[in-house]
């Protein structure tokens, strides 16, 4: 307990890393100083769900540093790249509250150079769900996430359950390519209503943001469905659709039942499953997913080599 008067520590601020040799360097000194180190990848406008992922790296690792970079190769035509919210001072904030202590932050030429013309690819489960929908998108989030994992060279990689899809991706990458980094998926936090967070929620309207939690609802409503024994992914799906349907302003990109290993639609569920969907409120475009059973996202969590 501190006394009257008494000053209260901050946090210290996390050391500011610009290129990728300085990253490289700031993680081979604290392996050599006998620390596990874990890397958090982020797009900055941090909020909750980010904290855990670092608080998650912090408990794991003796050195957490997090990247702060808006990766325009994952970006579509048409898609928010420009208005992407940009919080720098608040999200190194918030990387101190939760034990980082680095934070990256390039600038688009040190990630890419001008004539940059290698991309990393995936042939398998990059192509359902966010891959039909967005395409183009995974290659820019692998070879960006290769980029920070050869600078970091870390133990550890932390990323979000939100991002089922990429972080499965990952997962499959890091394995393909021999990559000696371990992946750790932190299952989402959520609003007390439900929504996940996500930094895109700031651009929905007071009415959208009211009709966003039917898509957590819906999703919710498969999982207990799963919980309950039912192994027809048809019977599944239709009910998570059936509580989106008249939703105002709500549009459904997607939802699909998928096996947690390949991503495919399986014939019954018979092992881990995702309940995955993307949905359009006005312009703003939110994703959400559960996985059946909790053990297999238990394994995830853990980093475990296979669901």
């Amino acid at each position: 307990m501190s006394r009257p008067g008494a000053a209260v520590a901050r946090p210290q601020a996390p050391a500011m890393l610009a290129t990728a040799g300085e990253l490289r360097a700031w993680s081979r000194r604290q392996r050599q100083a006998g620390r596990r180190v874990a890397l958090v990848p982020t797009m900055g406008a941090l909020h909750a769900g980010h904290e855990a992922l670092m608080e998650a790296a912090a408990a794991a690792a003796g050195a957490v540093a997090a990247s702060i970079f808006v990766n325009p190769a994952q970006f579509g035509p048409g898609e928010d790249y420009q208005r992407y919210p940009r919080t720098l001072e608040a999200d190194l904030a918030l990387c101190a509250r939760a034990g980082v202590q680095a934070a990256y932050v390039p600038r688009a030429g040190e990630v890419y150079a001008t004539d940059h013309s290698t991309w990393v690819e995936e042939g398998a489960l990059a192509l359902p769900m966010e891959g039909e929908a967005r395409p183009g998108h995974f290659r820019g989030v692998l070879t960006v996430v290769l980029k920070l994992l050869h600078a970091a060279e870390p133990d550890l990689a932390f990323f979000g359950q939100k991002d089922i899809q990429q972080a499965l991706l990952i997962r499959r990458m890091v394995r393909d390519l021999d990559l000696p980094v371990e992946v750790r998926v932190v299952p989402t936090v959520r609003e007390s209503d439900g929504l996940a967070l996500s930094s895109r929620n700031a651009y929905l309207t007071p009415r959208q943001r009211a009709a966003a939690p039917y898509l957590a609802r819906a999703l919710s409503a498969c999982a207990r469905l799963l919980a309950a024994g039912e192994t027809d992914p048809a019977v599944v799906r239709h009910a998570g659709l059936e509580m989106l349907a008249g939703v105002e302003d709500l549009a459904v990109e997607y939802l699909e039942v998928a096996a947690l290993d390949s991503l495919q639609a399986p014939p019954a569920v018979e092992g881990p499953v995702v309940v995955a969907a993307a949905v359009r409120l006005g312009t703003t475009r939110l994703i959400d997913n559960v996985i059946h059973p909790d053990a297999a996202l238990a394994a995830l969590a853990r980093g475990e080599t296979t669901p």
